[in-house]
């Protein structure tokens, strides 16, 4: 990892507050710390405190709070008075990130009926161009007015000027994810809902930031997180079934993520910190290795239908099969170890341009089950069942990675339904706060990653307080 710098423990400042604004300056080269660096305090995800970054002392929340608003020039806002209530059945959508997976998310928003995208942000003027010439012919259909450019962001500040855009009531958030803690509280101060892509972030004080804005967002704004499997007809059946007893007590399982390397443009005349952002999918840092940003797709299904976190994990992986491009792993293989001494076995590839396949089973006392994206999703055995509301294919085909992680077959009403259970969340004020669960589902997987890199058999305590700080060592106002 050239250039960039990987923190563990609390021999490290704790870094900004994400919603205090400011970009690092870079940072010299380092490598990981020593096997078994830990830190010898409870850190702020532990203890629900904040440390200033200046004198070290704990703040309480509300001082906190304060400090975080004002230095942001934002203001938390009440919910009477954020757009996109009852009385009001139109959301005026802003997308920050302007990539793939932002446009399936803002397509399928759209397709709630109940939205429009009105505003988008990103670093490259490229990628507002394209985006504001594909939303204003898909949605021109639907009889909207094109995006109006005095609400198009560009340049490392763009986030912040969405989030406080006044037309604006919803913030997609499909940005590279080592900068969604910091986006995720810019929007949550600024009193706007929020769907943000998984992951919510790529370190453990990433986290705690998360967790913060979610407690901000509590009871009076929606941020729902981009897990849609949970959504998936065929999978929410099964899943219920499995809860009412389907398989008995449940033993072990297995899960994976084969998946094809992602094949990206080369831009051979940009610098590297913008090859880098452009591509973030190789980047360790931006992504949070294919570990945290691919496969946790899959642990979240086994924390789901486990109803708990791994408490452990032991793995091993490596770049073997990878090109040259970025430092991500190209392997991984995982035990994870849960509650009532279940194992889960995991293995995930994201190199070559052979079969893909993602799947997962789990065996219990009377029974099995199995589901894939795409193939069976069924159960075995006493209570046997399968999905039958669509029709399943062969799971050895082949595709190319999917940057915009759209897929066919068991997941087709995946994306859709979660769009639309995120909306009337908000027009109804049922709202959703999914912080807690993204992140108990980005550290189980960053437990897995840790142990990976340092050989080392790691724990859920130990990472959740672990203080680990991770630096991208870029000055975005370069981009300015």
């Amino acid at each position: 990892m050239q250039g960039r710098k990987i923190l563990f423990g609390a021999a490290f400042s704790a870094p900004p507050h994400p919603a205090r604004g400011g970009w690092r300056k870079r940072l010299p080269r380092s490598t990981l710390s020593p096997k078994g660096a830990r830190a010898d305090h409870l850190s702020t995800l532990a203890k629900g405190k904040i440390v200033d970054e200046n004198t070290g002392n704990k703040l309480g929340r509300r001082e906190f709070m304060g400090r975080a608003a004002a230095a942001a020039g934002f203001m938390i806002v009440a919910p009477q008075v954020v757009r996109g209530t009852a009385a009001n059945s139109s959301l005026s959508v802003g997308m920050l990130g302007c990539g793939n997976r932002g446009t399936a998310d803002s397509t399928y928003l759209i397709g709630t009926g109940k939205a429009r995208l009105v505003a988008l942000a990103d670093l490259f003027q490229d990628k507002l161009d394209s985006s504001k010439a594909y939303f204003d012919n898909l949605q021109q259909k639907k009889g909207y007015a094109p995006i109006d450019r005095a609400l198009m962001f560009r340049g490392p500040k763009a986030y912040e000027e969405i989030a406080n855009a006044k037309d604006v009531d919803v913030i997609l958030i499909t940005t590279p994810p080592y900068f969604h803690p910091q986006h995720l509280a810019a929007a949550v101060a600024a009193g706007k809902h929020v769907y943000c892509e998984k992951p919510l972030a790529v370190d453990p004080q990433g986290c705690t930031w998360v967790l913060d804005s979610g407690r901000r967002a509590e009871g009076r704004l929606s941020l729902e997180v981009g897990f849609q499997l949970r959504n998936a007809p065929p999978l929410v059946e099964q899943v219920k079934r499995i809860h009412a007893g389907a398989l008995g007590t449940i033993v072990s399982g297995e899960g994976h993520y084969y998946a094809t390397w992602p094949n990206l443009p080369v831009w051979p005349k940009v610098s590297a910190d913008e090859r880098m952002i452009r591509n973030w999918y190789y980047s360790r840092i931006l992504s949070g290795d294919i570990l945290v940003e691919q496969d946790i797709h899959i642990i979240d299904v086994c924390n789901w239908i486990l109803q708990a976190h791994p408490l452990k994990a032991q793995a091993t992986g490596s770049r073997k099969g990878r090109p040259d491009s970025g430092d991500v792993y190209g392997h991984y293989s995982v035990v994870f170890y849960y509650p009532n001494s279940v194992s889960i076995t995991f293995g995930s590839t994201q190199i070559g341009n052979a079969k893909w396949e993602v799947g997962w089973r789990f065996f219990g006392t009377e029974g099995i089950s199995e589901a894939h994206y795409t193939g069976p999703v069924a159960i075995y055995g006493k209570n046997a069942w399968q999905w039958t509301g669509g029709q399943p294919t062969s799971p050895a085909s082949t595709q190319q990675f999917s940057t915009s992680g759209v897929f066919s077959d068991n997941l087709t009403q995946a994306d859709p339904a979660k769009k639309m259970s995120f909306v009337d969340s908000i027009l109804s004020g049922n709202y959703h706060n999914q912080a807690a669960q993204g992140v108990e589902s980005a550290l189980s997987c960053m437990m897995a990653r840790r142990s990976a890199y340092t050989g080392e058999e790691v724990g859920y305590e130990a990472i959740a307080t672990s203080g680990e700080h991770w630096e991208d060592g870029i000055d975005l106002h370069q981009f300015t």
